[in-house]
Parts: structure tokens; sequence; C-alpha cells
């Protein structure tokens, strides 16, 4: 045992299965003592169990670690708050969080139900919120901790995900709003999109040129809770196989000016298209592509 994270007490959410597991085992491999949280739900979020925490914590235990399971939902302050405080309560501090609680119920944007909207908003964004400001309270004070968030590709964008992707996007404003909040306080934010094999990426229709291991993503998720990491807070890693990359931090791009009188339809009308114009949705295109190449495999296969 040992290693990058000797010593540290770490909560994982979501580590019952996928990413969450691979990242909860490889803590404990890299010295953590580590929170097993999973609410133990289907895909859908659907009967829980605690039988998966359970059994991701005898994992670590046979290989000689320390681990306890919390089987509390992240969708509510009471959850979130345990989770965190267990570590507390069993170690006496929490150094890093990492927050992979996730479900889905995917519908086209025109059909989707007030049912299948606020499950996936509480889960992923409202659960990565419960356990932040729980372990933020006790990281303030003790002047360190490292934050780590679960964000996807799909938060630029989603077809028949919008519940997600909408999720997704608040997790990343959440988080650059921590890094920024918790930087005077020795504590850095960061999130991971991740492009792996799991129960949710086997219901993705295109085709994934880049995919890698949820172990692949447990190694990146490791070195963001490490003390080498300390220097790098507010960023967006996507860990997809063999490829890790950062994105961009958002801002303006261009800009136009009224003259002396203020901004009419009329004006914005003559100038915005030749002065500003708009920045290209690139999944627009792919999309587009995409379903030229399966009508031709399938005029070829007629």
């Amino acid at each position: 045992m040992g290693g990058f994270l000797e010593g540290k007490n770490i909560a994982v959410t979501g580590a019952g299965r996928g990413i969450g597991r691979a990242v909860a085992l490889a803590c404990s491999k890299q010295g953590a003592r580590v929170v097993v949280n999973d609410y133990g739900v289907s895909m859908a979020g659907e009967d829980p169990t605690s039988e998966v925490a359970d059994s991701v914590v005898a994992e670590i235990e046979a290989q000689g670690g320390q681990a306890i399971a919390v089987a509390d939902s992240v969708a509510t302050m009471e959850g979130g708050h345990r989770i965190v405080q267990s570590a507390i309560d069993r170690w006496g501090s929490i150094d890093g969080v990492v927050c992979v609680a996730g479900i889905l119920r995917e519908r086209m944007l025109f059909n989707m139900t007030e049912e299948e909207w606020d499950p996936v908003i509480a889960t992923h964004l409202k659960g990565t919120f419960t356990v932040f400001r729980a372990a933020c309270a006790a990281m303030k004070d003790q002047k360190s901790g490292s934050l780590v968030a679960f964000t996807s590709g799909a938060f630029a964008a989603s077809v028949a995900q919008a519940n997600y992707a909408a999720a997704k996007g608040g997790i990343v404003s959440l988080m650059r709003s921590a890094a920024a909040g918790m930087n005077r306080y020795g504590v850095n934010a960061n999130a991971i999109a991740p492009v792996a094999k799991t129960r949710m990426s086997e219901n993705v229709p295109m085709d994934l040129d880049e995919i890698g291991e949820p172990e692949d993503v447990a190694a990146l998720a490791v070195y963001l809770l490490s003390d080498e990491a300390r220097h790098i807070t507010g960023q967006i890693y996507t860990q997809a196989g063999k490829k890790i990359a950062v994105w961009n931090q958002p801002q303006e791009v261009r800009a136009m000016y009224a003259g002396e009188e203020r901004w009419t339809t009329t004006e914005i009308a003559k100038r915005l298209n030749s002065e500003l114009g708009q920045e290209e949705m690139p999944i627009i295109a792919q999309l587009e592509a995409y379903r030229k190449a399966a009508a031709q495999k399938a005029k070829e296969g007629s």
C-alpha cells in the first residue's frame, strides 16, 4: 500500500460500480482511507440497495485497505453531510471528495417530463452540491482539501439528454465557483469528463473513437486528489483511454458597441452578422455527418 494519497481520507460517491468503484479502489491502493458511497440504484435511479457499497468495502479491506460504506442518497443535504462527516468521525478529517454518482433518463426535450428531469438534476447537480457543501465547510477550517467533480462532454450539448447535459453544465459552473471561492483556503476544485466503458456509455447512439476503461479515469482522479496537483484548480480534463485533454475557459471572443444612442433592434440586425457572427456548435456538424454516414450505410446494405 502507499503512494500518492498516503494518509488521506477520501469520499467517493457512486462508488459501487463503474468509474466510482475504480476510483475508490485506486484511492485505497494509493494509501487513502475511503468512504464508499453508493445508493445502489439502477441506471434510472430506481430500486436502491446498499449491497454494492458493501461489496466495494470488502474488496478494499481484502487488499489491506480501510473503508466504510455509506448508502445515503447524495440528492439530500443530510446524505451529503453524512458522506463527509463519516470520514471525519472515523478518521478525523476529510481530505478529498470525488462526486461520480449519476443516473440517466433519456428523452427528447419535447417529450421530457418533470419526472424525467428532476431526478437527474437532483442526483448529478444537487448531488455534487450537497457533498461539496459539506466538504467545503470542513476544508475551510483545516485550510486544505481537494474537490473532484464529474462532468461530461455532453455539457456542451446533447440531443436526447437535455436533463443530463443541463446537470453536467451546472456541475462545471459549480466546480469553477468552488475553485474561485475556496482557493484562499487552500482548497482546489477540478472536473473530469470521462469517456469510459460503463453502464451509461453502453447507451450512447454514436460510435466512440476514443474510449477507455474506468481504471484510466481513476488514475487521473487520484492525481487531482494528490498533493502533486495542489496548484491545479478550476480545470476540466477529458479522460478518454490514452487521451487526456484540457478544456478552454469560457470568455468573450468578440464584441461590438453602439454609438451615442442605445441599441435598437434595427441596428443590431444591420451589424450583428457582419461584426459578431456566431460561434459554431461542433455537435451539429458531427450529427449531420453521422446521419449521412448512417444513411449511406443503409443504402449500401439495401
